[in-house]
Order: structure tokens, then sequence, then C-alpha cells
């Protein structure tokens, strides 16, 4: 009985909530679209450039709306149940609260999944592929230039990437561009004890993995490190074609440093990378944390949105019709989204753990199913 009921509610289930991702998806995009009209002609950018940034952008929304989607069409099967009277002919057959909870918990696991890959994988390509899309067919829309450059700090160690740090590194770039090309590029070799070794200018510099960058048309000055009287270092000036640097700061860590507000498209590892980065480097790395802990967290809130939908099973339809639970769905999947995003902003201002920070939303909403579960159990 439980094999086929377990198959009957994944079905119900993943139907409802496939369908109502998809109307979510198709509603973001049309203002999307909508959002890109306005761009239609620059540098020519046409109208199907338009519909395939938007479409590359499908997967983030997706990401960012299952939650949702999970509630409304777990809320809405829910409903049907107790409006058939189905939910009730299974209690009276011997199908219990806590079967119930653990039949949603074994259906919701998959979208959990699903979740995690959009948000770890699939969504942080795809935005990628946009962006470069966007660059290659209207060069001006997205290259980040910067009155006094962008700055961004680097350990220098003794054997590249490893080994003790001999000193620290200033990285100011005029233009990054989401490619990983840069343009106008100056750094500042420091030694352990904060002085000026080294300063280098390049015209431009390209990624080449590994922790590579390959910097062209470069003009280094070496500056000495003791002056007295009696002998006088000069100051070294060298140009020349290329220079091979190797450095921590990759693009990810750049587009991470010129896009602060844009963490929510970021993967969790690439988040970890930054935020590591920033605390290598003595920098304050708070925000990046909790988006990190929020990435983490997040797929699992459609469990919590599936345990609140189960309370509307034992709520008949007297209590009031589908499109009145429906709508108090959307009222409690809004009231989770503010919630998420308050609570990131208190956190930072407050300085709590970042962990706490970001779990204490789905635990208020986990609580809430909770004490609905109870009530409705015994009224």
């Amino acid at each position: 009985m439980m094999n086929t009921l377990e198959k009957y509610f994944a079905h119900e289930i993943s139907r409802s909530i496939a369908f109502v991702l998809l109307a979510f998806t198709a509603l973001i995009a049309f203002f999307d679209i909508v959002n890109e009209v306005k761009n239609v002609g620059i540098g020519g950018y046409t109208l199907i450039n338009a519909l395939y940034y938007v479409l590359l952008g499908i997967p983030g929304n997706m990401y960012e709306y299952m939650p949702l989607a999970a509630l409304i069409g777990t809320i809405f099967v829910m409903a049907q149940f107790a409006q058939r009277s189905e939910f009730t002919i299974m209690r009276v057959s011997g199908f219990s609260t806590g079967q119930a909870v653990f039949m949603l918990f074994k259906i919701g696991a998959a979208f959990v999944l699903i979740t995690f890959l959009f948000g770890e994988i699939i969504a942080p390509y795809t935005f990628g592929l946009a962006e470069r899309y966007k660059i290659s067919v209207m060069p001006s829309a997205h290259k980040q230039d910067f009155q006094s450059g962008l700055w961004t700090k680097d350990l220098i160690r003794s054997n590249g990437l490893t080994g003790d740090i001999v000193g620290s590194r200033f990285l100011n770039v005029n233009t990054v561009d989401p490619n990983g090309k840069l343009i106008g590029i100056k750094y500042y070799d420091l030694d352990d004890q904060f002085r000026l070794v080294k300063q280098v200018a390049a015209a431009r510099a390209e990624y080449q993995g590994g922790s590579i960058w390959r910097l062209e048309k470069v003009e280094e000055i070496y500056f000495p490190l003791s002056m007295n009287e009696t002998e006088i270092t000069p100051v070294q000036v060298i140009e020349l074609p290329s220079v091979e640097l190797v450095s921590e700061i990759t693009p990810t860590i750049l587009l991470a440093s010129s896009a602060d507000n844009d963490t929510d498209r970021m993967s969790a590892y690439d988040l970890a990378l930054y935020s590591k980065h920033l605390n290598d480097n003595k920098q304050s790395a708070e925000k990046f944390e909790i988006a990190f802990w929020k990435k983490v967290i997040y797929p699992f809130a459609v469990l919590v949105m599936m345990a609140l939908a189960l309370p509307f099973a034992y709520l008949h339809f007297r209590s009031g019709g589908i499109s009145l639970k429906i709508f108090t769905g959307i009222m409690i999947g809004i009231g989770f989204y503010l919630l998420n995003n308050v609570f990131a902003h208190i956190g930072l201002l407050h300085t709590w753990a970042p962990f706490i920070t970001a779990i204490l939303p789905s635990l208020l909403f986990l609580s809430a199913a909770m004490a609905a579960l109870w009530w409705v159990e015994h009224n």
C-alpha cells in the first residue's frame, strides 16, 4: 500500500510542481524580455539576441523559484486530496502524519538535488555564457569601468601559490569583463615590511588557467630597498612584450570584487573561494560567508516549503476553496523570501555567525510547519 501511495504522491506532486515552476519561469522570462527590449538597437543588439540572453537566464530563475513552486504545487495537491476526501480515506486506512511527512521528505529530496544542481552548476554556467554572449554582440553592455579602477589584494608567496608569505600585492584594474580579459592593469608588490619593491603596468591581461595571467605590453619598475649617501641604487625600468603572473586572484575573484550585489549568481564553491581569499588578506568576508551558507542551505528550503503545505491536506473544502489555499501559499512564499533577505542584512549589521544568519529563516518556517501540523491533527 505504501509503495502505491508513494508513487501516487510523487506523480501528483512532481507534476504540480513542474507546472507551477514552468508558469513562474515563463512569467519572469516575459518581464526579463520586456526589460531587455530597451537595449535592442544598441551596438547591433537585436530582439533575437535579447531572447537568447533571456533564455540563458532561465536556469537561474528556476533555481530561485523552486522552493516557491514546491510550496504552491504541494498545496494544490494537498488541497485537492482534501477536497476529494482522499486524505481522509488514507488516514482512516491507517496512514499517519509521520508517514506523510516521511513520504514528502523522500519526494522533496529529489527536488533538493535538482535545486542544488541548478544553483551550483547549471545557473552559474549559463549566467557566464549569457554575459559573454551579450558582450560579443554589444561590447559596451557589461564592461565594468571604474573611475579609480577596481582594487583587490593578493599575497606574495615564496614559491608561487605555496610557501611562506613574503609580501603583499595590490592590484588595480581599469576594466574587467566577464570573459576573463582585463584592460589597463597596474599592481604594486610590497615586501613583508610593507616597502614598495616593484610596480608593474600592463596594457591588458588574459587568464590562462592554473592561477596564471598573461600580461601584454608590460613595464616593470624595480625600487631599491636601501639607500644611503655613499651608495645610491638606481630605479630599474624594464619593458617586456609579455609576462606571466602567478596569482591567487582569478576572474571569479575579480568579478566578485566588481559585483558585490551579484552574489546570488555565484556558486557556493566560488563564494567559498572568494571568502577564503578575503580572509587570507585580512579583509571583511562576512557578506560572502553569509551568501555561501545561504547557497548551501537554500535547496533544503524545498523540504521546509513542502512541510508547510502538508497541513492543507487536513483542511476540508468548506474551510476555503483551492484558490484561497494557493493564495495563502503565495503569501507564505513571499514571506519566506522577504525574511531570508532581511535576515541576511540583519545578520551582517549585528555580526551574527554566517551559518546562523542563513539557517534562521528556514528554522522559523519549519517550526511554523510543525506547529501547524500539531494544530490540524488535534483540532
